[in-house]
């Protein structure tokens, strides 16, 4: 009895060695060799898993990239700082990311108390679903539904829902994926380029007394922020007003103009040219390229800036070969939470 009992314990043991030894073997032999770059690249990736890239999370454009599907700096969360680690990982030189940071902006103003609403909506509470019937409850059929597609796909909290119906975004949380602008059916959401101040809120194409009809805060087509732009940077298409940002300078005469404050800027107030005077050396390439005559001076004296006449459009400052402009906003009067402003000097 023992020794049969002894006998089969061995003769397990001894087929669980074997079958141990043939799962190793298998192992080696089988194994599918992973590239050590993958697990490094998605060290280097932010992990948001957010898919604004166009792959399944962060693991499946570190596995694109490698297999050369995607380019080293195609994750627009993780920006220049995230494409150049990338870069060194797969021993690519001169690959640069984008410094200029893209944020989502609202294109639109027409919230609850400024765009009238044509129906009641009584179905799914999403953007997607209520553009589907009659365009959507507001009266315009450009505005924003406002029932909040945007945040709900947004995987870093940065916008939220206002007490007018309009989406908030925090411009510190943005990271610029995207996501929100594929999920608005109006396509009320855009990236622009966060030194970007200026904007034409609204995108109807309507006739500019059609769209007062409907909203206090759209574009009329009136044309006064194209006479009144120095640069050219902005005219009205199709009805609205569109901005050419690689002309514009963020001056502010379109927003100021605007009669129905259509064109917003993201500060209140403009940054005005100043003289550093210890580093003027009177060469007159500021006032001679001055496109308003701001700044006057004699040759090898110090030049001054006429502030009533200056508008900020910051070519002085390009021009001077000395640093000797700065650019500093305006403030109005005592503000106790001026950390915008300070911010943006």
């Amino acid at each position: 009895m023992a020794n049969s009992i002894l006998t089969s314990i061995l003769s397990m043991g001894g087929l669980g060695l074997a079958l141990g030894g043939g799962l190793a073997i298998a192992f080696k032999k089988l194994a599918v060799e992973t590239d050590p770059r993958e697990a490094a690249i998605v060290e280097a990736l932010p992990g948001a898993n957010c898919g604004a890239c166009g792959y399944p999370g962060c693991g499946g454009l570190a596995k694109a990239i490698l297999e050369g599907r995607a380019p080293v700096n195609a994750c627009s969360v993780g920006g220049a700082k995230v494409a150049s680690k990338i870069a060194e990982i797969m021993g690519i030189s001169g690959v640069e990311g984008d410094d200029d940071k893209k944020i989502a902006r609202v294109l639109c103003q027409g919230g609850k108390s400024k765009a009238k609403q044509k129906s009641e909506y009584h179905g799914v509470k999403t953007c997607k679903a209520a553009s589907m019937v009659n365009a959507g409850p507001r009266a315009c059929a450009f505005a924003c539904i406002g029932f909040g597609d945007c945040a709900k796909v947004c995987a870093f909290g940065a916008i939220t829902m206002g007490e007018d119906g309009l989406p908030i975004i925090d411009e510190e949380k943005c990271t610029g994926c995207g996501l929100c602008v594929k999920a608005c059916p109006k396509m009320v959401i855009a990236l622009t380029s966060s030194k970007q101040e200026v904007h034409v809120r609204c995108r109807a194409t309507m006739k500019g007394k059609d769209t007062r009809a409907v909203c206090s805060v759209g574009c009329i087509a009136c044309k006064q922020c194209e006479k009144v732009c120095p640069f050219d940077a902005i005219h009205v298409v199709d009805n609205v007003a569109v901005i050419d940002y690689e002309k514009c300078r963020n001056c502010m005469l379109c927003v100021e103009k605007c009669p129905t404050k259509t064109i917003t800027s993201k500060f209140p107030t403009r940054k005005k040219a100043v003289i550093i005077e210890e580093k003027c050396i009177g060469c007159t390439l500021c006032a001679k390229n001055c496109p308003v005559n701001a700044i006057t001076g004699e040759v090898k004296k110090v030049h001054a800036v006429n502030q009533e006449l200056c508008i900020g459009c910051g070519i002085c400052l390009e021009k001077c070969r000395k640093d000797a402009i700065k650019m500093v906003r305006e403030t109005q009067g005592k503000c106790d939470s001026c950390e915008a402003c300070a911010a943006s000097k």
